[in-house]
């Protein structure tokens, strides 16, 4: 794996093609390709040559990830926190693959920190086109949908320029990734698991790799957030399970105070973390002292990260309505509207899928409050989450691979595992060989007209 995802980087860093999508002809820096920029000269180029590359690398990756799964029993612990350090930092030092989203968090930010527009008032059309980040970004016409307290991060790293601002962020990533697995290591040994298996199953995924570390996203942060809550609450719930029952507010415990801060951390990294909440609190609510402790330490987190986005951005908030409201051809409420002769997702089929997704929470909170287990139902609610949006796209999986990785539940793994690759191998192709097409009948128009009001 971490050959081929050498050699994937490079030719990525060799020259403007695909594998990095804000690259074209003539444009192409030596600091967005980084330090294996131009090392591999002799490759073929042109888009056919770009894309064997990239699915025989992916492929070949899935299918070593596999095998690694297959037989992590058998590995050496330091064997695979070798590998997967050393491949994280591989794809730390890529130019940004397969997508641009990295140039849409630094102009958001550049917005608000240079040229004092908000984002979440502002679009970025709005900004000045001469700006290098507004040239390298694509989200034009779209209010940041990003959550306060990551643009107040990514405004810290303004300072450092465009270039400087991408390699920061991608450190960042990289950082909370390996942090991430490190806190799948520890809430495995705490649980009574070998962490061997679970910390392969996160920290070698392809998608996570290529599309996570590769791409540049945020979603490291929040899930980084959001596994420590979790972590918090159960290890405190686990402490306290045998005992009488306790005051609700003295002594206070720092476990459970620091779930609610974590949890309403990830909220305030993005929005998406909030499905969550209810199963964290019918989790805790057994147990009057977990759940007290822990609605506090969320007013608490609320209070300070609330005043921080008052302070900088005034009583607005991220704009999720448009991006969600926005359907790409491969998500299963578009294939079931296709299926069913609509030709693809309407409102109605949008509506069901909210339906089907409350249902699940409610079910997923029962479940935590009468058999005592947080992890597999949140999981299970992330699954349906990724089964019932609009817009979804394969680094996505990142949202249930760390706590599928500590759950107990083996379907839940081979869950995400299918969903993973239901995402990455293109459905679309699939659809096409079959003679059907998505994006072509007229609600596929629209869907995509959608699309592409707000870009550039």
């Amino acid at each position: 794996m971490v050959v081929v995802s050498l050699f994937l980087v490079l030719a990525a860093a060799n020259r403007p093609s695909q594998l990095s999508p804000v690259t074209h002809e003539g444009f192409f820096p030596g600091w967005m390709a980084g330090p294996f920029g131009g090392l591999m000269p002799g490759l073929p180029n042109g888009i056919i040559a770009t894309r064997v590359i990239f699915t025989s690398c992916l492929v070949i990756l899935i299918a070593l990830y596999l095998l690694v799964l297959r037989g992590a029993n058998q590995i050496s612990a330091r064997t695979v926190v070798g590998a997967i350090v050393v491949v994280q930092v591989i794809y730390m030092l890529s130019p940004p693959l397969a997508t641009t989203d990295i140039f849409n968090y630094i102009n958001y930010a550049r917005m608000e920190a240079i040229h004092n527009l908000n984002p979440y008032t502002t679009i970025p059309v709005s900004e000045p086109h001469s700006d290098p980040s507004f040239l390298v970004s694509n989200w034009h016409q779209l209010l940041s949908p990003y959550g306060p307290s990551f643009t107040l991060i990514t405004i810290a790293l303004v300072p450092l320029g465009v270039a400087g601002t991408m390699w920061g962020l991608k450190v960042l990533f990289t950082l909370a990734s390996l942090a991430l697995v490190a806190l799948v290591w520890r809430f495995a040994k705490v649980l009574g698991r070998d962490p061997v298996p679970a910390v392969a199953f996160m920290g070698l995924n392809p998608i996570v790799l290529i599309w996570g570390i590769g791409g540049g996203h945020n979603d490291f942060l929040m899930m980084l957030a959001v596994l420590a809550g979790l972590y918090f609450l159960v290890r405190g719930r686990m402490l306290y399970e045998d005992h009488a029952p306790l005051p609700a507010l003295w002594p206070p415990d720092a476990r459970f105070i620091a779930a609610g801060v974590t949890f309403v951390f990830a909220v305030s990294l993005k929005a998406s973390a909030a499905v969550v909440l209810p199963v964290a609190l019918a989790y805790a609510w057994p147990q009057r002292r977990a759940v007290v402790q822990m609605l506090a330490g969320m007013a608490a987190g609320a209070l300070a990260f609330g005043a921080a986005t008052l302070a900088v951005f005034g009583p607005h908030l991220p704009d999720i309505s448009a991006q969600s409201s926005l359907v790409t051809p491969e998500s299963v409420p578009n294939l079931l509207g296709l299926a069913l002769g609509f030709g693809g997702e309407t409102q109605g089929l949008h509506t069901l899928s909210f339906v089907v997704l409350a249902a699940t929470v409610i079910a997923a909170s029962w479940y935590a409050w009468r058999r005592r287990d947080v992890l597999t139902p949140v999981g299970w609610v992330s699954i349906t989450v990724l089964l019932t949006l609009s817009w979804v796209l394969p680094w996505y999986i990142l949202w249930v691979l760390p706590i599928a990785a500590v759950s107990s539940s083996r379907r839940l793994r081979i869950a995400s595992l299918l969903v993973g690759l239901y995402l990455v191998i293109s459905p679309v192709s699939v659809w096409r060989v079959l003679g059907v097409h998505p994006e072509s009948t007229p609600l596929g128009h629209l869907h995509e007209r959608e699309v592409d009001e707000l870009l550039h």
